[in-house]
């Protein structure tokens, strides 16, 4: 048993600590004061052991971030909108299997090659919608039947399904409308009562303008020499298949326990998403289903990055160790797969700091 003396020397040893500079503080230095910020959060063994809140929420109005603030999250939501056609699968109202041309009205004929699983592993081979959107469009965004709009003009695809991977947003835009042809609910409306409510991420949404609300939000910022211009909105922000949902490092704490403790799928289909798609050579590809996935130190990691006009984000997820990284911003830098980096960086930082603080009590006894 530790003597009132020892107890308060822990004590003493852990202030002195938590007031040395915070080495994940520091990696955030960039993005504290007056700057677009960031919410970053460390979820070990169903804890968050260490949340850390940034800079500005929206800057005109020197509202600063806070565990609650709502970021874009860009492609981290990709994971959503697969989660919901697992959901549909589970139930029976669709099978991975079918293809295109049988889910949507004159979709080209290449579209009988195209499966759902193609669709959810990027190796569908299908057009990138956003080539044929202008800047010019962001008075009347683009949506999510328009992506399937401009695909039924196209004739050709960059290679045949399952021939080889190519990340797609147009993929995803129509993995929404499958789950609304499917569900007979709108996407938003499908996401919030079957996700959303059920695990109490109750300021998660997919956003629709004029339709919902998004509360506490971050608005985007792009750097313009040197100076933080506003810009949170682009062209084709208002597709929601592929990265249209909002959120916050305190809802996606829920999310990721859900994935942990197999609440709304189970664990042989969450698995699956944290499977390498196979190609049609049977070549293994670094993606599941709405997933990303990697090795660490022999150990498997599965994440996945989001960017969009003034968003940098990663959710990162170490499963065999009951750890994950949340890291959400609103600026335009750095490059989206630099967030990797900074989420290793964040997850040494942390080993950094436990080392550190576990050697001052044993030098002191």
């Amino acid at each position: 048993m530790k003597t009132s003396f020892q107890t308060l020397a822990i004590f003493l040893i852990l202030t002195a600590c938590h007031q040395k500079t915070d080495p994940i503080e520091k990696t955030f230095q960039s993005y504290q004061g007056e700057n677009p910020g960031a919410s970053v959060a460390i979820i070990q063994d169903g804890e968050i052991i260490y949340h850390g809140s940034f800079g500005m929420a929206e800057m005109a109005l020197n509202r600063q971030v806070q565990g609650n603030t709502n970021f874009r999250l860009a492609s981290v939501s990709k994971q959503f909108t697969a989660t919901a056609i697992l959901l549909l699968e589970q139930e029976g109202l669709i099978d991975l299997n079918w293809s295109m041309d049988k889910i949507f009205e004159d979709f080209p004929i290449y579209g009988q090659g195209i499966r759902i699983h193609h669709l959810l592993n990027h190796t569908s081979g299908l057009w990138d919608y956003e080539d044929f959107v202008p800047d010019s469009a962001l008075v009347n965004q683009v949506r999510d039947q328009e992506v399937l709009d401009i695909i039924r003009q196209t004739n050709e695809v960059y290679f045949p399904a399952g021939e080889s991977f190519r990340y797609s947003n147009t993929a995803y835009a129509l993995l929404a409308l499958i789950v609304e042809k499917y569900s007979g609910k709108s996407f938003p409306d499908f996401l919030n009562e079957r996700i959303f409510t059920p695990l109490g991420m109750s300021n998660t949404l997919a956003y629709v303008k004029g339709v919902n609300t998004v509360p506490n939000r971050a608005f985007g910022y792009s750097k313009e020499e040197k100076l933080w211009v506003p810009k949170d909105q682009s062209s084709t922000s208002a597709v929601l298949g592929d990265g249209g949902i909002y959120s916050n490092v305190l809802d996606l704490f829920k999310w990721d326990q859900a994935l942990y403790q197999s609440t709304l799928l189970p664990s042989e289909t969450i698995e699956r998403m944290f499977t390498k798609a196979q190609l049609n050579d049977a070549t293994e590809i670094d993606y599941g289903m709405g997933w990303h996935l990697k090795t660490l130190n022999g150990e498997k990691v599965v994440y996945h990055t989001g960017s969009s006009t003034s968003f940098r984000n990663i959710f990162y997820r170490i499963p065999s160790k009951n750890l994950s990284i949340i890291i959400l911003t609103n600026r335009n830098e750095p490059e989206e797969e630099e967030m990797v980096g900074m989420a290793e960086k964040v997850l040494n930082a942390n080993l950094s700091k436990k080392k550190s603080m576990k050697n001052d009590v044993k030098s002191k006894f």
